[in-house]
Order: C-alpha cells, then sequence, then structure tokens
C-alpha cells in the first residue's frame, strides 16, 4: 500500500531542527514517517520528560519503516542492534508484523488513556498470533492517527454540471466519461464498487457479488487514468474532473489554492490508522516505560488536537470527545472530524484469506488489462 504524506502545518519547526538541538543521551529511540510527528508535539514531551527524553528517526515512507523492522530481525544474535525503541507502521502492515515475529504485544493496562480511545480503533490493533482480527487476541499496537479514503473534485467543473459528488454512485456517471483518475490499487478500486453495492471492503468472496464484474467495467469507462501517488497534478491542471485519494494530501489550503474540494463518501469509505509497534527484540517490561508514555501522551486531549490540526490526520481520541470541546477548524473539517453514521459505515482493511487476495488479484488484473466480460 502506498500512502503520501504531507506536514500541514503553518510555521511548524522541522522536527530536523528540534533533534539537532538535542545535545543530551536519549531514552528512547522513535522510527517515524517524516512530517509525522509535529515539533510542537515533540518539544511538549520533552518539557515533560526530559530534554533527551526521544529522538525521532525520519523515514521517508512506511514501506521504508517496515523493511527496517524486517532488517532488525535478521540480524545475527552476536550483532549489536541499533533497532528503535518504538517503530510507526500502517495497519496494512500489521498482519504480516506479526506472522513474521518482527513485533510484540503489548501491554495497554499501562496506557491511562486507553480507555478512550474508541473500540473500532482498540480492535483493529487485537489480533491473534496469525495477525487476523480477534476479540480475543491480544494488543499488538497502539493506533496514532488515521485518514480515509475519499473524493476530491474540482468545484468549477461541477458548477458546469450542476451536481457535486456525493457518493461513490457518482464516479459512475456517463458525464464523467474519462474525468476520473483513480488509485492504482486492488482493494481500493474494487473495494469502492462493493460499497456502491451494499457490501463491505473485506468481502472474501467475490463471487458471491452480483453483477461485481458488470459495475467495474461501467466505472472502468469513465477512468482516465490509475495513479496512486501523483493524482492531484492532473486534477489542478485540470486533466481530470475528479480523483480518489486520500484524506492526508487534501488540506484546507491544497483545496482554496487550486479550487478543489473533497468529501468522504456517504456509503463509507477505507480507514487507514498509523501504529506505534514495539519491535520483538526490544526488552519489556511490567512497568510503565518512556515508550509507553509517549503511546500515551499522544492521546492526551489536547496534544491529540494539536496533531489532528498540524498534521491533517485524525487522532482517534478527537472521535470520542465533545465536538464543542475541539477548536472550530477541527470540528467543522468534514475530513479530519467526519460524520459518526458515515464512520459506522467505513472499513479498515481487514487481512483476506490467500484465497480472498487471489480473486481480488485476478479481478484486478482483468480490470487493469480491460477485459471484463
Amino acid at each position: 500500500m502506498k500512502r503520501r504524506f504531507f506536514l500541514q502545518g503553518i510555521g511548524a519547526l522541522t522536527l530536523s531542527q528540534v533533534v539537532a538541538g538535542c545535545k543530551q543521551a536519549v531514552a528512547l529511540t522513535v522510527e517515524v514517517l517524516k512530517g509525522s510527528v509535529p515539533a510542537q508535539v515533540a518539544n511538549k514531551f520533552r518539557q515533560q520528560f526530559g530534554r533527551g527524553a526521544v529522538n525521532f528517526v525520519p523515514q521517508t515512507q512506511l514501506k521504508d519503516l517496515f523493511e527496517r523492522l524486517e532488517k532488525g530481525q535478521s540480524k545475527p544474535p552476536t550483532q549489536p542492534s541499533s533497532q528503535a525503541n518504538l517503530v510507526m507502521i500502517g495497519d496494512f502492515w500489521l498482519h504480516s508484523a506479526i506472522q513474521q515475529k518482527l513485533i510484540q504485544p503489548l501491554d495497554p493496562k499501562l496506557w491511562p488513556a486507553w480507555s478512550q480511545l474508541p473500540s473500532r480503533w482498540q480492535n483493529i490493533v487485537q489480533r491473534n498470533t496469525q495477525g487476523e482480527v480477534d476479540p480475543q487476541g491480544q494488543i499488538w499496537a497502539a493506533p496514532y492517527r488515521s485518514g480515509s479514503t475519499v473524493i476530491i473534485y474540482r468545484v468549477d467543473k461541477f458548477q458546469g454540471l450542476g451536481w457535486t459528488p456525493k457518493d461513490w454512485s457518482d464516479l459512475w456517471r456517463p458525464e464523467l466519461r474519462h474525468r476520473i483518475s483513480l488509485p492504482d490499487q486492488a482493494r481500493e478500486v474494487i473495494g469502492l464498487t462493493l460499497k456502491k453495492l451494499g457490501h463491505s471492503y473485506n468481502t472474501a468472496d467475490l463471487s458471491k457479488v452480483k453483477n461485481l464484474e458488470s459495475e467495474l467495467l461501467k466505472l472502468h469507462q469513465n477512468i482516465k487514468l490509475y495513479d496512486s501517488n501523483s493524482y492531484l497534478k492532473p486534477l489542478i491542471l485540470g486533466d481530470t474532473w475528479l480523483a480518489v485519494g486520500w484524506s492526508t494530501d487534501i488540506s484546507p489550503e491544497v483545496q482554496y489554492q487550486n479550487g478543489l474540494a473533497a468529501v468522504v463518501p456517504q456509503s463509507g469509505t477505507a480507514l487507514w490508522s498509523d501504529l506505534w509497534v514495539k519491535p520483538a527484540e526490544v526488552q519489556s517490561s511490567p512497568t510503565a516505560t518512556l515508550a509507553d508514555n509517549w503511546i500515551d501522551f499522544c492521546w492526551l486531549p489536547q496534544v491529540a488536537t494539536q496533531l489532528s490540526l498540524l498534521t491533517g490526520t485524525t487522532s482517534p481520541i478527537i472521535l470520542g470527545m465533545n465536538p464543542q470541546e475541539l477548536p472550530q477548524s477541527l470540528r467543522e473539517n468534514p475530513l479530519l472530524f467526519p460524520d459518526q453514521a458515515i464512520l459506522k459505515k467505513s472499513d479498515f482493511l481487514e487481512p483476506l484469506s490467500p484465497n480472498s487476495v487471489k480473486q481480488y488479484q485476478q479481478l484486478w488484473g482483468k480490470i487493469r488489462r480491460g477485459k471484463l466480460q
């Protein structure tokens, strides 16, 4: 899975500036996605736990973080490890991290704020030893921030049409022929079609979904390109009128400057979450460590609010808060504070069985080759 992230905070110090000014011995090393931890939040933590309490090591992509987890596990026992105390990974990789024994279970009793986390975010990190979502499983990660798959469109083009996109079904309208870009990803494209047909993104047996192939064929006729990385550029240039992308890519500033708007589809969408995990080789402790302090610190209401605004993502903690306790700019942003009814209809992308994965891959191959019947 590929997602792109941008730090949206205005006037924020860069994380590297903060790290460079920290001369003391570091007690906690955390590997993170670049731009995912605002300097203001890092500074607050250091003020509370000590200037040398934490060092953040940024990586460019989530896949780089997962690969570093794998490399750390493959080192010979006699070789010194430079493994971090905590690593950020996307929820998509949690299944593989558990299966490969790259990480260890965590103890939520060490986090006072765990009980304030919405149950959906607690459940997504509760897995069995095969990495499958399991209500009887252990807690393997701590959710840090989340986002969703959204529809982004050019306001000027839709003024002429007399309507604006509200839901996935709008992507099938004939006036959008060759005007749309979709992610180059099977789970996203097949998933939004499943959602349009009233099914889950996690549908295991595609053969039982009536009209799925015919719906995908109709949608394919409206697609100008499949792109997971640079889809905003043709939208801004007017080569496309509508794109399906990620909430993290489309800040209010980007929307305003380029005449764009974004909407979370009413029938529900795909959710994702970035997680804190502890590498398997890190020594565990029955008492709260600095790593546990960092996890819990991120869930403090004031901190959660700040990181949501500065990173253009959603701390799951704010979803359980009284909206009147949130800044107006946050509670009135439907991408950062989605409608609860839409959230209930949305899905995290859960692991699929090998047989289900094969079905998705085969159908995706047909879509990309234009050979749907």
